[in-house]
């Protein structure tokens, strides 16, 4: 479904930048492929959170190992197409990471090709889900930004109040 509501947009509107948020695909490669030969600009999957975390925080088909390795078969398959497509992922803050769990958060990512980080505070949606441990200072989220930077990322979007697609075009021009 991706790739076919991908290939739409682009038949509207060709100069149209597309961002697709997917899944990890239970791990599976060509879906992977299909996406990325699909014509969009920037493919995006979520590690959500660091290591320690990833059992309690995300969904138990979803690990933080398979997620790194969807993210590095993005790039690996982007090396072989005619224009570069970034690779992006997200990471929430606030359910108990240290800071030395995310900047090797950032490492992991960074070697699996990610391009692209945004860093948003973690929001109990309901009492049903995880508690916030704690809200992350605005001062934080900018030295991460600059510690992302420092890492190699190509844009690092980093405050209280990003998601994962917060100022997905200015993130594509560098401009944060």
């Amino acid at each position: 479904h991706y790739a076919a509501c991908i290939r739409a947009i682009k038949a509207q509107n060709p100069a149209t930048a597309v961002e697709a948020l997917t899944p990890d695909f239970s791990g599976d490669r060509s879906a992977v492929a299909t996406v990325l030969g699909a014509g969009l600009e920037v493919f995006a999957h979520n590690l959500e959170t660091v290591r320690r975390l990833t059992p309690a925080v995300r969904d138990p088909r979803a690990g933080y190992d398979q997620s790194l390795a969807v993210l590095a078969h993005a790039r690996d398959v982007s090396a072989s197409l005619p224009r570069r497509i970034l690779t992006k992922s997200s990471l929430m803050l606030g359910l108990g990471e240290t800071e030395t769990e995310v900047a090797q958060a950032m490492d992991d990512l960074r070697a699996s090709g990610v391009s692209l980080l945004t860093l948003g505070q973690y929001l109990r949606p309901t009492v049903n889900h995880l508690p916030v441990i704690r809200f992350v200072h605005p001062d934080e989220f900018s030295a991460y930004r600059r510690l992302g930077l420092e890492k190699g990322f190509l844009e690092v979007v980093s405050g209280p109040l990003v998601r994962s697609s917060y100022r997905a075009e200015r993130a594509l021009e560098g401009n944060n």
